[in-house]
């Protein structure tokens, strides 16, 4: 992937630079706001690491606004020391895909900028998600597996869903919470664990092929083979 980076920090940036050549990909940088919204719109990147605070009078946020206001659909990851939860939503709001609070670990700006290209590549709205044989339709609310259908109360079919969009994925009880049931704190309940285990009675038990993973002293996880 062709990645532009705007960061006017020459620490981080040659951090993050370098980070990104040795994973493989082609990095261009920008050390301030003017040059980086030149070479955003102007030039064929794959995305963009952008930077909230920038010299050259042009800061993040206005780099975002004109790419959106150009019709850019680049994903742009901003990265910025402002953590307060009104910062990070002014910057989502702007236009960015995803916000990086400093200081970070480079393989999570790995990840979430990979994560960014892999959703700009869909094509239209995903309805469908398939694991091995379970199928889950997201439009008529059915779960079938090996062609059979299974009835679901509508919290154990949000459960599945989040289950097969992570599928391969270690997923925490942390995110089970927040992503299933809204939680933002531990209700300190047994609530997943009796949800996946209605889950597995009805998704596994009645198949040859377990799906549905316990994994030790992390949480879950949603493949075909043991974990």
């Amino acid at each position: 992937m062709r990645i532009l980076v705007v960061e006017d920090d020459k620490d981080v940036a040659g951090f993050v630079v370098r980070g990104l050549k040795e994973a493989g990909h082609v990095v261009e940088h920008a050390d301030n706001g003017r040059d980086g919204l030149f070479m955003a719109a102007s030039e064929a990147f794959d995305a963009v690491v952008l930077d909230r605070m920038l010299p050259g009078g042009i800061d993040g946020i206005k780099i975002l606004e004109t790419l959106r206001s150009q019709k850019s659909t680049i994903p742009v990851l901003i990265l910025s020391a402002l953590a307060d939860v009104d910062e990070r939503v002014k910057g989502l709001k702007a236009g960015g895909d995803d916000y990086l609070t400093k200081p970070f670990a480079f393989a999570e700006l790995l990840a979430r900028v990979e994560a960014l290209t892999r959703r700009g590549k869909t094509e239209g709205p995903v309805t469908k998600l398939q694991v091995e044989d379970l199928e889950l339709d997201l439009l008529s609310r059915q779960v079938k597996r090996a062609g059979q259908k299974i009835d679901l109360q509508p919290r154990e079919f949000r459960l599945l869903e989040y289950l097969m969009r992570h599928a391969g994925q270690v997923v925490t009880r942390t995110m089970l919470l927040e992503g299933v049931w809204d939680y933002h704190f531990d209700p300190q309940t047994n609530v997943i664990d009796v949800h996946v285990s209605r889950l597995r009675q009805k998704v596994d038990k009645p198949f040859k092929t377990p799906l549905i993973h316990t994994v030790r002293n992390a949480g879950y996880m949603l493949r075909a083979e043991p974990v």
